[in-house]
């Protein structure tokens, strides 16, 4: 049997290399046709090379964009149900899209040109929601236990997924018709974006969450066994919970922030990789980082091609691929 380091080199090297090739060849694809060699003729002025303003400025950002949003959820959705010890737990489960999307409505009906250093409101109220919704959620779960109790967890995420739920209906009450349409296409999960300052701006919170992760492989493979058994071989249960949870929450949140509430990726990708390379999680979490970038840009670039020149926002190629793949896993966990 090959050691566990031998598995992680070669998931790394095998879904990296995947990874890579799907944001290199991206770009690439699209409605309007392009030259690679004139897009990086730097001979040209920007101004006066279309190739490259599409490259750079149109396809380029937003592939990265799914590539980070992609590994972000996959990875999160990883560690949620490590965490919840639940199979069908997801990246959304505990409200954070939730208030999420709740900060996103806010700005963009109620503050729609605001920016601060260059990026837009949308994106950093949506961040201070899920945030909001992580404190909450903390707190209700960590009243009155020690650690955390997954099941205070769950239940405070399924209420403050209703109760954002119904402000956003709310909100929407009061949006005119154009910040209705953004509203309702921000909710679907999209992937418009055309300048690297939000990526670069969510980097160091995904930056913090990844290296949580790196910590938190071996605590999830005991957390598996249940709490008093990870307890009785020497793991800090309280501490691998809380952090499990707020570095979760915090990628979760940044992602978000991003592309909007791009649902299914942190239950497909975490699943399909756990039937490729097992359930450890030394070799799932790095697996289902890459392979969630991979799987997103993919779905983006079906997304801006199906119906070309018409483009559909991300989240709804994701959800027809990940609404059957939910059942399957329903009827076989059954």
């Amino acid at each position: 049997m090959r050691s566990v380091r031998g598995r992680i080199v070669t998931a790394v090297l095998t879904f990296g290399g995947g990874a890579l090739l799907t944001i290199l060849v991206a770009p690439l694809i699209g409605s309007t046709p392009i030259s690679v060699r004139r897009a990086w003729d730097w001979s040209v002025p920007f101004s006066d090379n279309p190739d490259a303003q599409i490259f750079f400025i149109a396809r380029l950002p937003r592939t990265l964009a799914g590539a980070l949003v992609g590994s972000t959820l996959a990875s999160a959705g990883v560690v949620f149900q490590g965490l919840l010890r639940n199979p069908l737990a997801t990246p959304f489960t505990l409200g954070v899209s939730a208030g999420a999307a709740l900060g996103a409505m806010l700005a963009i009906t109620f503050a729609p040109t605001l920016a601060l250093a260059g990026i837009p409101a949308a994106p950093l109220a949506s961040f201070a929601g899920s945030i909001l919704a992580v404190g909450v959620v903390y707190l209700l779960a960590s009243a009155r236990h020690r650690g955390l109790s997954t099941n205070t967890l769950l239940l405070a995420g399924v209420t403050m997924n209703a109760f954002f739920s119904a402000l956003i209906l709310f909100v929407q009450y009061f949006a005119d018709f154009t910040d209705t349409f953004r509203i309702l296409r921000w909710l679907m999960g999209d992937l418009d974006v055309s300048s690297y300052t939000p990526l670069v701006s969510t980097l160091p919170l995904v930056a913090v969450s990844f290296a949580a992760f790196a910590w938190l492989a071996r605590p999830l493979n005991l957390l598996s066994l249940g709490p008093d058994a990870a307890e009785s071989r020497g793991l800090d249960v309280t501490r691998a919970q809380r952090v499990a949870f707020v570095s979760a929450s915090l990628a979760t949140g940044a992602a978000v922030s991003v592309g909007g509430p791009v649902g299914f990726i942190g239950i497909i990708v975490p699943h399909l990789v756990r039937l490729m390379v097992g359930a450890d999680h030394r070799v799932v979490l790095p697996a289902s980082a890459l392979f969630g970038a991979a799987f997103l840009v993919a779905c983006d670039v079906v997304s801006r091609t199906v119906l070309a020149p018409l483009e559909l926002p991300v989240g709804i190629i994701t959800a027809l691929i990940g609404g059957p793949f939910f059942l399957w896993l329903l009827v076989r966990r059954r």
